[in-house]
């Protein structure tokens, strides 16, 4: 039974997550935070909008997730903002207490929705788990925020957890690696860190692209990297960018991050989208009927993590009214919360806004009459998200960028949606306009 406050709080709150869809577990209980620990009486601290439902509706649900992590006779009291524990209760969790090797109990290969985009990043990560250190290693994820990688990463440490017959597992972002190594440095116990990762047999590292700027993080990750590749153990990382556009990354480390095998997930198209929300529904005990989740799929089109936030708001949203989920809420919903991406969304100007930005260009290069490359590239990249996130036609949005006819539109279209296939950076531009463009204004 752990002893320790944070140990007790991430067994409760593993308890918590396991037994509750993910949408009321998102609005109700994540927000919750250990207060004190008095005895056998768990203190739990909830934001004073919600401490009365949360108190009526799942006092029941955090007694069973207390007395299953904590002590099968706990107690549970849920308290406000401004309580104050007694003298003598164990303190509340501290951030820098947390443990950075816990892994998400839902995030397995099985929950994983398969499509064009992610099949191979899926399939590799699978060997990487069946037979860690022997295939795919290192494995490097790479693709944009909230398609999955975290997913993958989280799946295979649970699958050896499960399978491994004992092996070792850490899981850590890179914020998390870089704070533990501060503070051994700090507490003079380096060793103990070196160990703790070096040791394991499977590392899994978050959201690398993090290690620009930190000098002393990266030396030890890469004398970390060499250590855990010379032993035969397995090392999987995730990134937004592909080893060679991490900025200030160093040749060296480039060179072994592309020793082993480099795959990129890309953004889901529709049919899978659609998939997502389904199996989502499903895992949660939501019924929800499929013409909602077409709706929602066809106007949150930049990340699942979107994708499935959107879900919980409409899903939330229709309880909260106590009416059904139909396609016109998820709309209204979509449209008040300022998370359609769907075409009408943003205006052509917008679009020249934020492509003026992205490529720091004037909004007049744009819309004039350059022939420089970089402002080439930079239309034609306006024009094709033009044609993509707005129902006007080639003509209307040659006539938005300086009068330009028709067939030059239709020209931009083809070259562009040929680069997104073979030119990194403009995928690479194309994907961060969109999520810059998926913001509210």
């Amino acid at each position: 039974m752990p002893q320790q406050p944070d140990e007790i709080w991430d067994a409760i709150r593993g308890e918590l997550r396991r037994d509750t869809p993910d949408f009321k577990f998102h609005i109700w209980l994540e927000p919750l935070e250990l207060a004190a620990i008095h005895e056998r009486t768990v203190y739990v601290r909830a934001p004073d909008h919600i401490r009365t439902s949360v108190a009526e509706r799942y006092l029941p649900l955090l007694r069973r997730a207390a007395a299953a992590g904590f002590d099968p006779n706990a107690l549970v009291e849920v308290v406000g903002e401004d309580w104050e524990p007694p003298a003598d209760a164990r303190p509340e969790v501290a951030p820098e207490a947390r443990r950075g090797d816990r892994l998400n109990p839902k995030y397995t290969f099985d929950q994983f929705v398969i499509g064009a985009g992610n099949r191979f990043a899926h399939a590799a990560s699978l060997a990487a788990a069946e037979l860690p250190g022997h295939s795919y290693n290192p494995l490097f994820l790479h693709g944009s925020p909230g398609i999955g990688k975290t997913h993958l990463l989280h799946a295979i440490g649970n699958y050896v957890e499960r399978f491994g017959s004992g092996l070792e597992v850490r899981y850590a972002t890179i914020e998390e690696f870089t704070s533990e190594f501060v503070e051994a440095i700090r507490q003079n116990a380096t060793a103990g860190f070196k160990q703790r990762f070096r040791g394991a047999d499977v590392v899994l590292i978050d959201d690398v692209q993090f290690l620009a700027g930190r000098d002393r993080t990266r030396e030890e990750f890469f004398h970390t990297f060499n250590s855990l590749l010379e032993g035969g153990r397995q090392l999987v990382m995730t990134s937004d960018r592909a080893p060679e556009d991490i900025p200030g990354l160093e040749e060296r480390l480039i060179e072994r991050f592309r020793s082993g095998l480099v795959v990129e997930l890309e953004l889901p198209e529709l049919t899978v989208r659609t998939a997502i929300l389904a199996k989502r529904a499903w895992l949660d005990g939501v019924d929800v009927d499929l013409e909602v989740l077409v709706e929602i799929a066809h106007r949150v089109t930049t990340s699942v993590r979107a994708l499935e936030g959107a879900l919980i708001r409409v899903v939330a949203y229709a309880s909260m009214l106590g009416e059904p989920a139909t396609p016109e809420l998820a709309r209204h919903v979509l449209r008040r919360l300022q998370v359609d991406e769907s075409p009408d969304a943003r205006s052509i100007n917008e679009i020249l806004e934020a492509t003026a930005q992205e490529f720091g260009l004037e909004l007049k290069d744009l819309t004039g009459l350059s022939k420089r490359r970089e402002v080439t590239r930079a239309r034609h990249v306006a024009m094709y998200l033009a044609d993509q996130l707005t129902t006007h036609t080639p003509g209307e949005i040659g006539r938005a960028f300086g009068q330009r006819d028709r067939t030059s539109v239709t020209y931009a279209l083809k070259q562009v949606d040929a680069s997104v296939h073979k030119d990194q950076l403009v995928r690479n531009s194309v994907n961060n306009l969109r999520r810059r463009l998926a913001q509210p204004s």
